[in-house]
């Protein structure tokens, strides 16, 4: 997949097929829709292109109100955003920043400047609740009349349900506030997940016995927060069960290494030998989380944190046993 920053690019491909929108967890809807999308652009001889923002719509308005409350909670990093529509087939992805000239686009601006000029669109895919331009005034009967003028097809896709429940990227934080990881993997069509490269550290957790590999989760309101039972890809030749925070980590200095951002910190259970202390920094990894054990805790001292983090590695064990005892069960 191609992925180019704004439209104003002399390698954005003349003429595409198109779906719009921000996209965040890459659930089981956006799959269907992307399936379609791709779809339509093979019979039209164009790429499929997805047209996402970054900072969320949401986010930069929270910001200009000062209202963080309102800002939604991230399910994912641009990164796995980005993974995952590549591993949709999307073939090329146009990440627009979210800034008050685009917010005051007026919807027809949008088509023209947007749609038209920038990214040739023969396609346009929207979802059922697809409203665009300045102070969202544009909306798909608006679009659908403007392709007709214009040249292009456009189409709405309607909800996407699992077990009577709609598929949205609400519904996934929902789960993931809830601390249902079961549900989460349910409706993103597998385990909720977070990837990027290892970075360095307070290496406190060496000092303590439970070294981790570390990663920077770059949104300040993560949708999930908490102790997992996770499992690592990308350090060794399988997957490795941990267990990993999630959070700002409320026992520590918030003036420490990381200067209290989101970080995921996961000790791995079978902390492999070749890694020694270096923790495999630079490594690309991805930590599936796959159950809650519960929410971060402060702990008043090193010594209460040490035993709180080996209570966690035996709940994760304990987990990761009776996975395999009902996955033998299944097998008979």
């Amino acid at each position: 997949m191609r992925i180019f920053r704004g439209f104003h690019h002399p390698g954005v491909a003349p003429a595409s097929a198109v779906t719009i929108g921000n996209f965040d967890g890459v659930h089981r809807g956006h799959q269907a829709m992307l399936a379609l999308l791709n779809s339509e652009a093979r019979h039209r001889g164009v790429p499929s292109c997805v047209l996402t923002f970054e900072p969320h719509p949401r986010d930069y308005f929270a910001r200009l109100a000062r209202k963080p409350e309102l800002a939604p909670a991230r399910i994912a990093t641009l990164r796995d955003k980005l993974s995952e529509l590549a591993n949709c087939g999307v073939a090329q992805c146009v990440v627009l920043p979210f800034d008050a000239r685009l917010s005051s686009r007026s919807p027809q601006a949008f088509i023209d400047e947007v749609l038209v000029e920038g990214l040739g669109a023969r396609y346009v895919l929207v979802g059922d609740d697809f409203r665009f331009g300045a102070r969202r005034a544009g909306d798909y009967a608006m679009l659908d009349a403007a392709g007709q003028r214009q040249g292009f097809d456009v189409a709405r896709m309607n909800s996407y349900e699992v077990h009577n429940i709609r598929v949205s990227s609400s519904a996934v934080r929902e789960a993931l506030a809830r601390g249902d990881m079961d549900g989460t993997a349910a409706l993103l069509g597998r385990p909720y997940s977070i990837s990027g490269h290892v970075v360095h550290g307070r290496k406190l957790g060496r000092e303590l016995g439970f070294p981790t590999v570390n990663l920077r989760f770059s949104h300040w309101k993560p949708a999930a927060g908490g102790i997992f039972a996770v499992q690592v890809d990308g350090l060794a030749d399988h997957p490795l069960p941990g267990v990993a925070n999630l959070g700002i980590r409320p026992s520590l200095d918030p003036t420490d290494a990381n200067g209290g951002r989101v970080l995921l910190e996961t000790h791995c259970l079978e902390w492999p030998a070749h890694l020694r202390q270096e923790g495999g920094y630079g490594k690309i990894i991805r930590v599936d989380l796959l159950h809650k054990l519960h929410d971060e805790l402060k702990y008043d001292s090193l010594d209460a944190l040490r035993a709180g983090i080996a209570r966690d590695c035996d709940e994760a064990r304990a987990y990761f046993a009776s996975t395999r005892r009902q996955t033998t069960r299944d097998r008979i």
